[in-house]
């Protein structure tokens, strides 16, 4: 298919190239040969009068002609995308979908675990693809790699639809052998105890992290993960603590010798939430994955009951009854 000149299969390959800037990547992705890819470069150089991806060293860089292409001819194709393969109807029971869900393994363990169990139950043609964290995760959204992600809002972008899940409070843990914390933890224990935290590659920092940080806290961190799942295991047998969210820590004490302690300190809650490109606001299987995990945040993990939603001015959406 054609328009105005340009055959529209060429916009794909464009697509591809901006992203990889290497003709190799983009044939491997295409299914092309590296010569079809080249020529498909060739044609669009064409077309556009202009280089669009110039060899600089080893390596291509995009002109400016590019850089201005790149996130139109991505949105044109998202919006093909969703309108080829939107549906009237959404039949959960029958329905053949993957999700791919960008989400620590905190939200793994005490959200989407259920998720997984409702998907069992009633629908077992849906499968579920955990990603791992990304620096900027927003980019899986803009470029449909990811369908959904659930983050701290503060970690969201401003500019895609919002839904908050549930509030999530802090608390300390310790090792029930720990002989040097009584009943309860002094900011003078808090601060002077070896400390286990998480940190997701070398600059994504949890929340928690990053507040204590900014506030001033200079903890001595002994450990650091790259989950939150593992930090028990640096806690059992020795003095350390850990701040950890309140669920994930309730959850991992009933199977780890570890016990609950109040801060001595404020952190305040922090809204957990999921986001999505608006391409997918009313795509049927994407309003339906929404809604199963509103209803799961808000202690409804059968989905026996219903989860109304508010739109707010800016187009982000708000749970109206999700805070726990």
């Amino acid at each position: 298919m054609r328009f105005n000149r340009l055959d529209l299969n060429l916009l794909v390959a464009l697509d591809v190239l901006l992203s990889e800037r290497s003709i190799t990547r983009t044939a491997r992705r295409l299914n092309l040969s590296p010569s079809a890819t080249s020529g498909a470069l060739a044609r669009l150089r064409e077309y556009f009068g202009d280089e669009l991806l110039m060899q600089v060293g080893r390596n291509l860089n995009l002109t400016p002609l590019a850089v201005s292409l790149a996130d139109p001819v991505r949105r044109v194709l998202l919006q093909i995308q969703a309108t080829i393969e939107l549906r009237p109807e959404f039949d959960p029971s029958t329905a053949l979908r993957d999700f791919r869900i960008l989400a620590s393994d905190y939200i793994a363990t005490v959200l989407l675990g259920d998720l997984g169990k409702r998907i069992a139950a009633t629908a077992p043609n849906i499968t579920l693809n955990l990603l791992a964290m990304k620096f900027n995760p927003v980019e899986l959204l803009e470029r449909s790699e990811a369908d959904l992600v659930i983050l701290p809002r503060k970690f969201m972008s401003e500019v895609h639809p919002i839904q908050v899940l549930f509030e999530e409070t802090y608390t300390c843990v310790a090792w029930t052998g720990n002989t040097l914390i009584e009943n309860e933890l002094t900011l003078e224990d808090y601060m002077a105890l070896g400390h286990v935290s998480s940190r997701f590659g070398a600059a994504t920092m949890s929340f928690e992290e990053w507040f204590l940080k900014v506030s001033g806290y200079d903890r001595r961190i002994e450990v650091t993960t790259t989950n939150f799942t593992s930090i028990p295991h640096f806690v059992i047998g020795t003095n350390r603590i850990a701040t950890m969210h309140t669920r994930l820590a309730q959850t991992l004490s009933r199977y780890y010798p570890i016990r609950l302690l109040s801060l001595p300190l404020e952190i305040p809650a922090v809204e957990m939430c999921m986001q999505w490109n608006p391409i997918l606001d009313r795509d049927p299987s994407h309003v339906w994955l929404r809604s199963t995990l509103a209803e799961i945040a808000r202690g409804d993990p059968s989905g026996t009951g219903s989860v109304p939603l508010q739109a707010e001015a800016d187009g982000a959406i708000a749970c109206a009854d999700s805070r726990t």
